[in-house]
């Protein structure tokens, strides 16, 4: 599964993209709990997760293939 870090996300993790070594199914929430507890630094930030260029919600399956994208909320000026 691959994982691409945008804006404040990416400064944080300090890194552009992952690669987990699932190879079964889980939820976004299931993800997002790993990533947590890899980063602990981006507990609590806001994100959008994109699975294959489409946004989806916590209940929402990730499969070992995909790729995810974490998307922060971006200000515009």
């Amino acid at each position: 599964m691959k994982i691409l870090y945008f804006a404040e996300l990416k400064e944080l993790v300090n890194r552009t993209e992952d690669a987990f070594p699932f190879d079964y199914e889980i939820s976004v929430e299931q993800l997002k709990q790993h990533l947590y507890s890899t980063y602990p630094v981006i507990q609590g930030k806001k994100f959008q997760v994109a699975v294959n260029e489409e946004f989806v919600r916590d209940n929402d399956t990730v499969k070992p293939n995909d790729i995810v994208a974490l998307i922060p909320p971006v200000s515009g000026g």
